[in-house]
């Protein structure tokens, strides 16, 4: 026996309130004309079969718009996905005589689940054997198949993944080539040989009374790795990465437009499917008007703000545990921890920032579907745009916040200077960035949340539904209880197994999938926003997604039941997100390169300052003397009273002397050197030539890449043409 959907109930006692909730609820459905069977276990199963009449009027209404899916033996069959929509449709949008639809009895716990079930068919068993197995990382996906069985949003799902997977091979190729460019210039950066050198530069203490004055030179390993990440090739680098944002999303279009035109669901209608199956479930129904609250958007807007504010509250707690733990870390007693107090603050920092995320990601699902409720959405994939557009907001912000200082903000002209610093509750002063630049240590925090995201996240992913699969499978069910409601079930039903497999699935709701679609997300802005101070993210995402597709195949096909298709041809406002977050990229980058990055004040010296500038010398490097230019010299007489530090390093120079920090001011007034401002105005050269530049390659990309392909266009045109002619030879015989 088939059947659509099933029901699952705690046995209540006889005229208990819930058993007379659910009478009501089947008995709506009863007459509707659908067929229901009980089965008693532990728990109360009925299938649900909806009258074949309901199906031939969604063909009637939509002109048989599942034709490709349909037997060629027998052309009246609908696809089993398309009864499972139209009967999850109808189940939730029945009302019983106490005006309670479905979700409504769930909430009270009258019913405990309604699902469809897993079905013993050729085309899931070709997916457990071909699929979903780790063995096949390597394989093409069935995106046919898949749509057959889970309909066509998961199928654009996997399909919009694997081609991003594809495309992110060739951005993790040129990552890895601009990280060894890198490395080549590990030891023979000039600019990291005179870090190494620089035995006799007095750096002025990292924090306030205990910390000593340290050598220059105690950082080269520091100074080597920086300039590892930040050199020419990262620049080339970034551009390279805002084009193939563009690319990427050019070719998905072709794609998506070829994979649903052979679906034949190119001019599909969202609105035109929910209307009809409104009409099939109530013939009386009347459509719900737009409407648009001021108001109420007003509302909306300001508590979105309201939030924002709250996680960019939390992005500046990290900064403020940053700040202590720098100072405590650099007071040890602990050497390694001491001389690396920045290093591990970033490290720790990191840490806590992924915690952060975990937390507030749970949160700001509430909030979000709190937000969408207060809206009231017409339809539900209206409030699925809307809960789309405030969760992604929430996660970047909570993603990204502390990224964002480390990238713009850390070392910056907000601290202050030594004998001025700018302090956290008149106590601890801000961060300083190494003499070398700030972009290592953005490149230690996103490679922690990256690895973290990729292992921890994804290993939970799995094991939390697999362990939770195998002890519901574990439990022990009783032996039949009957007679409890006065009636005799049958002691072996053919349907009971599967009812009770398919129970023992890890329950799924309408935003499984969404939530798949929001990880990819975050992982596309990490892979492009900073990919400047971090090129190995392509590679990291690459690999996480060759195991991620399988991942998403294995719970949907074996660990979870089965998710409910919906029809689509295309992956909706997740494509508005991804264009917002290639112009995020071209500005991202853009100012990663400008202010974080020492490439713009390396160019100013080399061309104004160095050795070569107004004569083409060939025989020193042009970037000699440029560490020396860039640190300011600080009179120790001028520290504030009682932040001094407290005692003196051996072998130092006698207190009193001029100490080094990183800046360009004058020795005698502090104020901003010429080198200051002509740096500061080649920087925002940079960043405006910069983001043209790469804004209009973006435009010319889209231009010079058409979203659908000419042969779609043909083949549409050859349809309405075929069709038309089809239209004339039935008016043409009645006219003679």
């Amino acid at each position: 026996e088939k059947w659509d959907f099933v029901l699952v109930s705690d046995i209540h006692e006889m005229g208990s309130e819930k058993e007379a909730k659910r009478k009501k609820f089947l008995d709506e459905l009863s007459k509707k004309g659908f067929t229901i069977k009980k089965i008693e276990d532990t728990k109360l199963f009925y299938g649900v079969r909806a009258p074949q009449q309901v199906f031939w009027k969604y063909q009637c209404l939509l002109g048989k718009p599942d034709k490709k899916l349909q037997n060629e033996n027998s052309p009246q069959d609908i696809p089993v996905t398309t009864r499972i929509r139209i009967v999850h449709f109808i189940l939730h949008n029945t009302v019983t005589p106490d005006l309670e639809k479905l979700n409504d009895l769930m909430k009270k716990k009258v019913f405990e689940a309604a699902f469809p079930l897993h079905e013993k068919e050729a085309v899931r068993e070709f997916l457990k054997e071909k699929w979903a197995r780790w063995r096949g990382v390597f394989n093409e996906q069935p995106i046919e198949k898949i749509r057959c069985y889970f309909g066509e949003k998961v199928a654009l799902y996997f399909a919009w993944l694997g081609w991003y997977t594809c495309l992110l091979g060739v951005a993790a190729l040129a990552g890895v080539l601009t990280f060894v460019a890198g490395i080549t210039l590990f030891s023979s950066s000039q600019v990291s040989r005179e870090i190494c050198e620089a035995n006799a530069t007095i750096m002025c203490p990292l924090c306030d009374k205990k910390c000593p004055y340290w050598v220059l030179s105690d950082t080269c390993t520091y100074a080597k790795v920086t300039h590892m990440i930040d050199n020419e090739a990262t620049v080339l680098f970034a551009i390279f990465m805002a084009l193939w944002a563009t690319v990427f999303l050019e070719l998905w279009k072709r794609q998506r437009a070829t994979v649903v035109t052979n679906w034949d669901l190119y001019g599909w209608d969202e609105e035109e499917e929910e209307l009809a199956m409104e009409l099939i479930n109530n013939l009386q129904h009347e459509p719900r008007k737009y409407q648009h609250s001021y108001f109420r958007s007003t509302i909306v807007l300001l508590l979105v703000l309201l939030m924002i504010m709250v996680l960019i509250g939390i992005a500046h707690a990290l900064v403020i545990y940053r700040v202590i733990a720098t100072a405590l870390f650099a007071q040890s007693s602990l050497g390694l921890l001491r001389e690396q107090a920045d290093t591990m603050a970033v490290m720790t920092g990191a840490v806590l920032h992924y915690i952060t995320i975990v937390i507030m990601t749970k949160i700001n699902r509430r909030v979000a579907l709190f937000l969408c409720n207060l809206e009231k959405p017409r339809t539900f994939s209206q409030r699925e745009n809307n809960f789309t557009m405030k969760i992604f907001t929430f996660q970047f912000f909570t993603n990204f916040s502390s990224l964002i200082y480390i990238a713009f903000f850390l070392g910056r002209r907000i601290n202050g200077r030594p004998g001025h610093y700018v302090r956290i509750a008149g106590r601890w002063r801000l961060e300083e960035c190494h003499p070398s630049g700030c972009i290592t240590d953005l490149f230690i925090q996103m490679a922690i949340i990256m690895l973290l995201k990729q292992t921890i996240s994804n290993v939970m992913e799995y094991l939390i539904p697999w362990i939770s699969h195998k002890l519901r499978k574990k439990h022990k069910h009783p032996q039949k209880r009957s007679l409890i409601l006065g009636e005799e079930v049958e002691a072996e039903d053919p349907c009971k197994r599967q009812w009770l497999s398919n129970y023992e699935l890890n329950e799924v709701n309408v935003f499984s999938l969404f939530d798949e679609f929001l990880e990819m997300m975050i992982q596309y802005s990490f892979t492009t926003i900073f990919v400047a101070a971090f090129p190995l993210a392509p590679l990291l995402a690459f690999l996480n997604n060759l195991f991620e597709i399988h991942l998403d195949a294995i719970k949907m096909v074996r660990l979870h039941r089965r998710m409910v298709p919906r029809r689509a041809n295309d992956i909706g406002i997740w494509l508005q997100v991804l264009e917002a977050i290639g112009i995020l990229a071209v500005i991202g980058n853009g100012l990663v390169i400008a202010i974080t990055s020492e490439f713009i004040p390396m160019q100013v010296y080399k061309y104004m300052y160095s050795p070569c500038a107004g004569d083409n010398r060939t025989d020193v490097d042009c970037s000699t003397g440029y560490i020396n230019h860039s640190l300011s010299v600080f009179r120790i007489r001028d520290f504030e009273p009682d932040m001094g530090p407290g005692t003196e390093e051996p072998g130092l120079a006698p207190t009193g002397l001029c100490r080094r920090y990183r800046d360009y001011r004058n020795a005698d007034d502090y104020t901003y050197t010429m080198q200051f401002w002509h740096i500061f105005a080649a920087r925002l050269a940079f960043l405006i030539i910069f983001e043209h530049v790469a804004l209009c390659v973006k435009l010319i990309a889209a231009w010079y890449i058409p979203d659908v392909p000419q042969k779609v266009k043909n083949e549409l045109l050859c349809r309405k043409h075929t069709d038309l002619r089809k239209e004339l030879r039935w008016v043409m015989p009645q006219q003679v």
